[in-house]
């Protein structure tokens, strides 16, 4: 059928316009594309090129070199050595099995090793390396880089790591670094990222954790290249961080070695303090433990020994452990009498083996008293009944201010774990503790140092120094910072009668070099280096009337752990007190007998700087002090190679 021509001129308007609308639209579409292409591509530029390259490039932390730690006269403490170890990336590796089971037929492995490495490989991307074997031997990593064709995704690196080559004489002192764990993270506020870097060692006791804001140093940062999946493709650049500082002690290192030979295993502390400074030239606890198997991780075998041991080798004894001082508080009860006015130091009071007060009696240590004693002979030969007798008329409050002044109850800042306050009880602090009324016989048992009064050896040799000196003297355990001397206290006056305190180091005087003074078998006989001293003998165990009247059993019949503490005190030279000494041996029994002979060989170690001559012993004791040094020498510290292994 033939269409109307007009017909057909009309469809073609139609389609024409329908043309136009939709070439219009696509010309509308194309142009709003290129324009926006244009902003993205010209406008845009710089942001999206700065977008591009953040995610190429990653800026990863470089852990700092931790500060090293040197005794006073550059001996090195705590040091970093190489540490090899063995590292596996798993996407590179294959199959991991295999790979582990080859390199164990060149190197022992250890299965704990192993399967913490399975553990972190398991959360861990499949690109990220993680450590396999650490602390291995040159001659293991040798052998390892020799067979690396045939051990894809394993690789031989070198880090550092502590090494404490002194073992256990610096334990309780230095403490030592580990890895840094969830507990540790938990406990901080915001953690440095540094922290979180793996196997990461940071302070975890004594000084290495008090001093970690310094020892640790700053991170420094590298930026790498790294593909879409995040494996490192090449290092652009770095930028060193800034390493720990290094901190000088004020011990002497072989001072210290001598003090912690000298104790042996017996459970002990000794402190020896520089009355002119107060730089701690010795502080030793003992038993003692090696501090590097805590490094890497103790075995749970060694650490049940160490926690099992009765003698509490992890314990720091010098700063953590309080004792009633005993006969060494003698000097405080005396000092606040004299102070106050109460007594003459000629003035005598009758001991008859007792004191009784109220319904109650206060014994002396000699069952048939010491007769009529004056200051000076009541420290002589410890009588208990002449400090009772003071401390009735003086009074708690009194006396624990005195104490107070002599640095006991007073906790001294050093950067140690657990430094203890210790206590000089008054009648608030009981009222408020036990809600109890202070007793009469509260007061007899302080004076002596028993009851509730309790002190640390640190304490205890503060408290020689200012008897000593006079001054309120100070501890200080850090010497400098890397070559910078730390404000060293001198301490002004104690604000004490000087005649007292005169009479006072006359009265310790007899106590070490008065025939019948109680440490008269250990004084020291060189000429100008005579010794000052108190001894201390403290009761764990109450006594019973009924054990009195039959006759008190004597330390060697009772077991350790319900003997007394033995305690001394000391200084010297007497003239011119160059060295405060304090030692207490825990469960040791008689001061005389059991403390007195340590601190009188430590202190003629330090004021002869090493081993002194047989002349500065009385004769009798030459031949025993010979045949001890010559064990002592024998007995030498061991030695560790670069990889903090005993050579010895």
């Amino acid at each position: 059928m033939k269409r109307n021509p007009r017909d057909i001129e009309a469809t073609h308007r139609k389609l024409s316009r329908r043309a136009l609308l939709l070439g219009g639209a696509q010309a509308a579409f194309v142009g709003a594309l290129a324009m926006r292409m244009r902003y993205m591509q010209v406008d845009q530029a710089d942001q999206f090129r700065l977008l591009a390259e953040e995610n190429r490039i990653n800026i990863r932390l470089i852990p700092p070199t931790r500060g090293e730690l040197f005794d006073r006269n550059g001996v090195i403490l705590g040091q970093n050595v190489p540490s090899y170890r063995i590292i596996i990336v798993r996407e590179d590796a294959g199959d991991v099995d295999k790979v582990i089971s080859d390199l164990s037929r060149l190197i022992e492995l250890r299965p704990e090793d192993v399967e913490r490495a399975r553990a972190e490989m398991r959360r861990s991307p499949p690109f990220l390396p993680i450590t396999l074997a650490d602390r291995i031997t040159w001659e293991e990593i040798s052998k390892v880089a020799v067979n690396a064709p045939a051990l894809p995704g394993i690789t031989p690196e070198v880090g550092l790591t502590r090494v404490y080559p002194w073992q256990g004489d610096f334990a309780h002192v230095i403490g030592y670094v580990g890895p840094v764990s969830d507990y540790d993270l938990s406990k901080m506020e915001d953690p440095e990222p540094v922290l979180r870097i793996p196997r990461f060692q940071i302070g975890k006791v004594g000084l290495e954790a008090k001093r970690e804001d310094i020892l640790r140093g700053k991170a420094g940062a590298k930026r790498v290249e790294v593909n879409a999946t995040g494996r490192v493709m090449r290092e652009l650049d770095r930028q060193e961080g800034q390493p720990g500082a290094d901190l000088q002690m004020s011990v002497d290192a072989k001072l210290q070695h001598y003090v912690q030979a000298r104790l042996g295993r017996e459970s002990a502390a000794v402190v020896v303090m520089d009355c002119e400074t107060g730089d701690l030239r010795a502080i030793a606890s003992s038993p003692s433990f090696d501090p590097n198997l805590f490094v890497r991780g103790i075995s749970v075998a060694d650490y049940r020994g160490l926690t099992e041991d009765p003698y509490r080798p992890l314990a720091n004894k010098t700063v953590q452990g309080t004792y009633p001082p005993g006969s060494t508080f003698k000097m405080i009860t005396a000092m606040a009498a004299l102070e106050e006015g109460m007594i003459e130091p000629e003035e005598t009071v009758y001991c008859p083996g007792f004191l009784k007060v109220g319904s109650r009696r206060f014994h002396c240590w000699k069952r048939g008293g010491h007769g009529h004693v004056n200051l000076e002979t009541s420290l002589k030969r410890s009588c208990d009944v002449y400090y009772y007798d003071l401390a009735l008329k003086v009074g708690i409050d009194r006396i624990s201010a005195m104490a107070n002044r002599f640095g006991l109850g007073v906790r001294h800042e050093l950067p140690m774990s657990a430094v203890a306050d210790g206590l000089t009880p008054t009648q608030d602090w009981k009222q408020r503790v036990y809600g109890e009324g202070w007793l009469i016989g509260d007061t007899a048992n302080a004076s002596i140092g028993q009851g509730f009064m309790l002190a640390s050896p640190l304490q205890l040799a503060v408290m020689s120094a200012r008897i000593a000196t006079g001054r309120e003297v100070a501890p200080r355990l850090v010497k400098s910072i890397n070559g910078i001397e730390t404000p060293l206290i001198r301490g002004g006056s104690l604000g004490l009668n000087e005649n007292n305190l005169r009479k006072m180091r006359k009265a310790m005087y007899a106590v070490s070099n008065d025939r019948r003074g109680t440490a008269y078998r250990s004084r020291i006989i060189a000429e100008g280096l005579r010794m000052a001293g108190k001894t201390g003998t403290s009761q764990v165990r109450n006594i019973t009337a009924a054990e009195r009247a039959a006759g008190v059993i004597s330390n060697e019949d009772l077991p350790w752990e319900r003997r007394d503490h033995a305690l001394y005190v000391c200084f010297a030279p007497f003239e011119a007190p160059k060295y405060a000494v304090s030692v207490v041996v825990e469960h040791g029994g008689g001061g005389s007998r059991a403390a007195a002979p340590v601190a009188r060989d430590v202190l003629l170690q330090a004021l002869y700087d090493g081993t002194p001559p047989l002349e500065a012993y009385p004769k009798g004791d030459r031949s025993r002090i010979q045949a001890q040094q010559e064990r002592l020498q024998r007995e030498d510290r061991p030695t560790l190679d670069t990889d903090g292994n005993d050579r010895a």
